[in-house]
């Protein structure tokens, strides 16, 4: 996940001259209404000190959560079935991005402070291997064709890629900008990263390792957080300098759309069951859209403090909110549509 930088005046005012060039329909689209796009559920308590959370990841076969604890070194393991929290599993330093891959019964996870990728052995909650090194390691993705990992490095500037069998850091892919999220698109077989500065999304063949091409954001300002909708070929990607947010057809390599988020966005969930997409900011400010076709609608916001990393359960549509300071303690907060 993003280092929280100070963006220049003159930055957001070209990032933001982009997207005037954009119709006004296009940007201000919205559906929303009297009623809370979301309702509290539960805020179930989470072990550790009231500090900084980061990437979430969900795994359907287990029903397991599994939530980076940054600041606090380590990954808390919650079964959303009983609510409760499995393990907290510590020497994961710095945590930032973690991914379940249950073909391989593992979880892996980018331990940033240490420059390595670990790798968790879901059954026995162990950690099993570990590689690198990597500046910077942030967001991942898996690639099932090759088995092959994919690393956000966002201070080297590329995406590094692992062979999983044995686990091993393969090459880095050099991307020209800073590396936002990686994420595996199952329709095309491609790998996605957002390229910070740059402004692009960079398409890339996990068995070749070649870029084989660079799709223009116009109007967001280094993009950072991904979200896929395989089905309709389309991509969300959100721009954190500019609190931007745009809709990518996949297959025409075009932006669709684009729309204003909270300030900061940072991580992005996509329900395919109830076509809705969450945008959660650096700022607490969760924006809730509905798509309907390859249209994008506002349902409305909510404001919760820390609020910058979701994860959604698409069999019970419940989405998840982990929140490092409620009164003094870490929360999971479950909220319903």
């Amino acid at each position: 996940m993003k280092t929280v930088l100070l963006k220049t005046i003159l930055r957001s005012m070209l990032a933001w001259s982009g997207v005037a060039l954009l119709t006004v329909s296009a940007l201000s689209a919205s559906a929303q209404t009297s009623h809370p796009p979301l309702y509290r559920v539960a805020d179930v308590p989470l072990p550790g000190p009231p500090v900084r959370f980061d990437y979430q990841t969900f795994d359907p076969s287990t029903g397991r959560l599994y939530i980076a604890h940054m600041n606090a070194d380590h990954l808390v393991i919650f079964d959303v079935k009983s609510r409760r929290v499995l393990a907290n599993l510590s020497g994961f330093t710095r945590i930032h991005g973690v991914l379940s891959v249950p073909s391989q019964h593992r979880v892996y996870a980018s331990a940033t402070g240490d420059h390595q990728v670990l790798a968790l052995n879901a059954d026995k909650l162990q950690i099993a291997a570990h590689a690198g090194p990597v500046n910077y390691p942030d967001g991942l993705a898996f690639a099932p064709g090759t088995q092959r990992l994919f690393v956000s490095d966002e201070h080297g500037g590329v995406d590094a890629v692992f062979d999983t069998h044995p686990f091993h850091l393969l090459r880095s892919i050099p991307l020209g900008g800073g590396a936002g999220n990686t994420v595996y698109d199952a329709d095309s077989g491609h790998i996605l990263v957002a390229v910070h500065h740059l402004d692009q999304l960079a398409v890339i063949d996990p068995s070749t390792l070649h870029i084989l091409y660079r799709l223009p954001l116009s109007g967001i300002a280094d993009p950072h957080g991904i979200a896929l909708d395989p089905a309709s070929h389309l991509a969300f990607v959100a721009g954190e300098a500019n609190h931007s947010l745009a809709v990518v057809d996949l297959t025409r390599r075009t932006v669709l759309s684009r729309h204003t988020v909270g300030d900061d966005p940072d991580v992005l969930a996509f329900d395919p069951g109830l076509q809705r997409l969450y945008v959660a900011a650096e700022s607490g400010t969760v924006t809730v859209f509905q798509l309907t076709g390859t249209q994008l609608a506002k349902l409305g916001t909510l404001q919760m403090p820390h609020a910058h990393s979701v994860s959604v359960d698409p069999s019970t549509h419940l989405v998840y909110f982990p929140l490092q300071d409620l009164h003094g303690h870490p929360v999971l907060r479950i909220m319903r549509p």
